[in-house]
């Protein structure tokens, strides 16, 4: 009876061998071909990061070339009004210096029709000037100088509201 035990008992622990073995084998495979699907999936994953890497180094690299367009626009703009501003304070202060030292002498128009009765006609010329026309005056010059001066803000405003302008416009472009 031993003896049947012992075939029994080695049969029993073959079977058994064979099954773990099997068990094994079916492990081993099934554990290769998941291993090859994730590598594919990996890769593909891998593959697109990639793709999607490279979309945005374009996308940044064309983005820093508009600001770079944009930058030397602006300090080709702002050296551009700064001369124009620089131009027009040295035209006010020729001007202002030119009307201190009685070089020049600003002067208005008066209005002569209800005076003269000759509907704003000289009859002649004034002896020291060829002016035909209507009747002037000097100014004094501290309101020529004053007159120059708010001239002068004038056009200081109007070159910052041209460089405002052009901003606006090529900032509306570039979008």
């Amino acid at each position: 009876m031993k003896l049947d035990a012992v075939k029994w008992g080695g049969a029993l622990l073959v079977m058994l061998g064979l099954m773990f073995g099997s068990a094994w084998t079916a492990w081993t495979w099934q554990a290769n071909a998941y291993g090859k699907q994730l590598a594919k999936q990996e890769a593909a994953h891998q593959t697109t990061l990639n793709h999607l890497a490279n979309a945005n180094s374009a996308l940044i690299l064309t983005e820093q070339g508009k600001r770079l367009a944009l930058e030397q626009w602006l300090a080709a703009s702002d050296q551009a009004h700064y001369r124009a501003l620089t131009n027009a304070k040295t035209i006010q202060t020729h001007l202002r210096d030119r009307l201190a030292t009685a070089d020049l002498r600003l002067s208005v128009l008066l209005d002569t029709t209800a005076t003269n009765g000759s509907d704003g006609m000289q009859a002649t010329t004034s002896p020291g000037g060829v002016v035909h026309g209507t009747a002037r005056t000097e100014l004094d010059r501290a309101h020529a100088q004053r007159i120059i001066g708010i001239t002068g803000d004038g056009d200081q405003g109007l070159i910052a509201l041209q460089a405002c302008q052009a901003y606006a416009k090529e900032v509306s472009h570039t979008k």
